[in-house]
């Protein structure tokens, strides 16, 4: 696997999300639990709830979150991996 990156600037991660087809979303749970945020993709997972992106990024904010992703595969493909980790 290519090297990862990590940031929390916000153009970098919709941009990032937007160029694989990615849009913000938030695991589906109950009221009042905390949200989980992903990017989904298509086909869209049943598990996730579609939100809008400053919805995304304050949750983000609060959170103290950090977006680790991949740009490329080691064959030079646009990869989509990626994870929400502390900014500590």
């Amino acid at each position: 696997m290519s090297e990862a990156t990590t940031t929390t600037n916000h153009e970098v991660i919709r941009n990032w999300a937007e160029a694989r087809g990615g849009r913000p979303a938030r695991v589906r749970q109950a009221e009042g639990g905390s949200d989980l945020l992903r990017i989904d993709f298509d086909p869209p997972e049943v598990s996730l709830e579609e939100i809008g992106w400053d919805r995304f990024f304050e949750v983000f904010e609060a959170q103290k979150l950090a977006f680790l992703h991949q740009d490329l595969t080691e064959d030079g493909q646009p990869s989509r991996f990626n994870k929400f980790v502390d900014q500590d």
